[in-house]
């Protein structure tokens, strides 16, 4: 498994990546260091999600589709949806979820789970409610 440090709101985070996604986990090392802008969700419950419109997360010209996909994230699992009902995007569930958007219930593609700092995550989710938008970003180790 390859390790990632995800980086955000002022706290640090080491990740594993999930060897039932390898899909997932190939084309996102292949963006590596990836940022962004993590915001809270909307309809998912105690989680962040870095929304990403129309964007295809690809292998060799492929777009990743659904494998080891779940609604319902432990704490510190990240997911990876592909887009369809919804728009593409990443979530980090930091406490309660259930993925969701405003057409119901989604599934996304478990491909990191936080294996360090997994302490904090309530910490930053409560900055991102409370705060805004903060940077994230993930890199390889």
């Amino acid at each position: 498994m390859t390790r990632l440090r995800i980086t955000s709101g002022g706290y640090e985070f080491i990740a594993e990546t999930h060897p039932a996604a390898p899909q997932t986990v190939r084309a996102f090392l292949n963006l590596l260091p990836y940022r962004q802008k993590l915001i809270h969700v909307r309809w998912s419950g105690e989680g962040c999600w870095v929304p990403l419109d129309d964007f295809k997360l690809e292998n060799d010209g492929n777009a990743v589709g659904f494998e080891n996909h779940t609604s319902h994230p432990s704490v510190g699992d990240i997911l990876f949806y592909p887009g369809g009902y919804s728009e593409t995007e990443i979530i980090l569930a930091y406490g309660s979820c259930c993925f969701a958007s405003k057409v119901g219930q989604l599934a996304g593609n478990h491909f990191l789970t936080v294996v360090e700092g997994k302490e904090r995550l309530r910490e930053l989710g409560v900055k991102v409610l409370w705060e805004g938008a903060q940077d994230v970003l993930f890199e390889q180790i």
